[in-house]
């Protein structure tokens, strides 16, 4: 069932009724872009520094590709793939990135369930995509699973008291499960998966938070 069915808008008692989603137009916005590159990753870059020369994965590119392109740019790294779920988001994203050739690759997949080898990464990113999966705990075990000993998982995000809002939830639809994140949640579901969170920002009176947890 898709989010434009009014039946997948339909939330539980405790979660605010979704009339219009309009996730598609955020996501994919240049003010969207623009807040990634100038004040999110840097925060994360702070946090837990640059990448140099390493091989990241970015879960939920979207269709800009931004966060593939500040993992080559801002953090150093040399290659970065890109997993994003919807098909038509990978055709959109890998048209966006083409100038940066075979440095970046964009995939279809569920972070829930990632293909991908153990200890295969130097760091994954997750911009604003924890809120947005069902079991998203599972999202982070996977993560921390695909990453090399020593390798950081960068995490920004909105959390629940955002993300359940009567304001956000009226024009954007997320999963109602009950379960979206929080900065304090997002740290023992890291810690619950093996990594060691090394530093952590929350702001905006605890709508946002940024994290970077290192695999022992």
């Amino acid at each position: 069932m898709s989010s434009s069915d009014p039946a997948a808008r339909r939330p539980s008692p405790s979660v605010p009724w979704t009339y219009v989603d309009a996730n598609r137009l955020w996501v994919d916005s240049r003010v969207r872009a623009a807040a990634q590159r100038r004040f999110e990753a840097p925060v994360l870059r702070r946090l837990g520094g640059p990448v140099p020369g390493g091989h990241v994965l970015e879960l939920g590119t979207g269709r800009r590709g931004t966060g593939l392109r500040l993992a080559l740019e801002l953090f150093d790294a040399a290659r970065a793939d890109g997993l994003e779920l919807h098909p038509r988001s990978v055709a959109v994203c890998r048209r966006a990135v083409a100038d940066l050739g075979d440095r970046v690759r964009v995939e279809q997949g569920d972070a829930t369930r990632l293909a991908h080898p153990d200890a295969s990464y130097d760091a994954v990113f997750g911009y604003h995509v924890l809120h947005h999966a069902l079991g998203w705990r599972e999202a982070v075990r996977e993560a921390s699973r695909v990453l090399r000993p020593g390798g950081r998982l960068y995490v920004a995000e909105m959390t629940a008291r955002f993300v359940d809002s009567r304001l956000l939830r009226a024009v954007s639809f997320h999963p109602d499960d009950g379960d979206r994140p929080t900065s304090r949640s997002i740290a023992a579901a890291c810690t619950d998966a093996g990594l060691r969170v090394a530093a952590q920002e929350t702001r905006f009176a605890g709508l946002w938070t940024a994290l970077v947890a290192v695999r022992e």
